[in-house]
């Protein structure tokens, strides 16, 4: 097969989205698929309606993935019958998202048009599944695979898991995450306010995707007198990464919206806990009180009282930290959901045929 895969600026943009993107990438040409990568730049949201007056879909090709990010550009390009296939590969949806009550029911227009101008989707989970059904409510070919969450490798020892879980001292907790509003890390910086006073936060994301959040960020942490208790590392390798979650004792990312969560599960492959939010996907991977918490988007209070816990009660971390290893070690393999993927572009085009 000759596929196209349409993206927003570069394919090595660190984020779980592009991550996905990466690995199909990677598992389609090992499979000796030939894969175009064709990107359309990053702008805001009106330049890429402006997009619709000039972008038209690359010839060539058998069939063309199309990241669902891009929708608000495809519009006119998507408009009638295609050359061939369309599938769109949805992470989670833009009017999912928290926006300003005025922007939603034009998010919610523009998108659902972009959705039923398809002929098929890729789902990163059973929730993104639902809400797309929900909003463009569609009968098409359709199929869920999970993201890839083997970067790190093999999952830690339980021993050491366990032996780190009881180690004296303050609470040893990590962010990871762009530092955009949606990740929440607001919100944790307000709960650290009422939570133990010694607990230590390490900060791991790209400061350059929303400079202006990021420095605002930074100011709150020192504005609350959090410095010493709070470090920004900005975006690490993956093995730094790596490190980091080996030495923390718990994951806390309080998104208000993840369409899965990739994050969530890799932190479970190094047993930590995972804190998070009841809106989107969270819940496929955080069983709340067992493997984690989930709290309402925004809950800072609910967020201190969680963080509280964990400290006040490290065998409580214990058993919540084993629980996350099993929770990892249960998530279906990537080359599972790659290959899924794979056997549903050739179902599509032979019907197509």
């Amino acid at each position: 097969m000759k596929i196209g895969l349409l993206i927003y600026g570069s394919l090595e943009t660190l984020s779980g989205g592009y991550l996905y993107d990466r690995e199909l990438v990677k598992y389609l040409r090992a499979c000796g698929e030939q894969v175009e990568i064709i990107s359309l730049p990053w702008r805001n949201y009106a330049a890429h309606l402006g997009d619709n007056l000039r972008f038209r879909l690359p010839a060539g090709l058998d069939i063309l993935i199309q990241d669902e990010l891009n929708h608000p550009s495809l519009l006119a390009a998507n408009a009638g019958k295609h050359a061939y296939p369309i599938v769109s590969l949805v992470h989670h949806l833009r009017c999912s998202e928290q926006h300003p009550a005025w922007l939603l029911p034009l998010y919610r227009a523009v998108e659902k048009r972009y959705l039923r101008s398809v002929d098929g989707f890729i789902f990163n989970s059973e929730t993104t599944r639902q809400a797309t059904g929900e909003l463009a409510n569609l009968h098409r070919p359709e199929v869920v695979a999970y993201p890839p969450t083997g970067r790190f490798g093999t999952a830690l020892p339980a021993e050491f898991v366990v032996a780190r879980a009881v180690e004296p001292g303050p609470l040893r907790l990590v962010f990871v995450g762009n530092l955009i509003p949606r990740k929440g890390l607001h919100t944790l910086l307000e709960a650290l306010l009422a939570a133990p006073p010694d607990l230590h936060l390490d900060v791991i994301g790209s400061l350059e995707v929303d400079p202006v959040y990021a420095r605002r960020m930074q100011q709150q942490a020192r504005d609350q007198g959090l410095s010493e208790r709070v470090a920004f590392h900005g975006a690490l390798t993956d093995e730094a990464l790596s490190q980091k979650l080996k030495a923390a004792q718990a994951l806390v990312v309080p998104s208000s919206y993840e369409g899965y969560g990739i994050v969530y599960l890799e932190g479970m492959g190094f047993g930590l806990p995972v804190i998070g939010s009841r809106a989107g996907a969270a819940s496929e991977i955080i069983s709340d009180g067992q493997n984690g918490y989930l709290i309402e988007p925004g809950d800072a209070a609910g967020l201190a009282a969680c963080l509280q816990t964990l400290a006040s009660y490290p065998n409580l971390l214990r058993d919540m930290s084993l629980r996350a290893l099993e929770r990892y070690r249960q998530q279906p393999a990537w080359e599972h959901s790659a290959e899924s993927i794979r056997q549903f572009l050739i179902g599509i085009l032979e019907k197509r045929i």
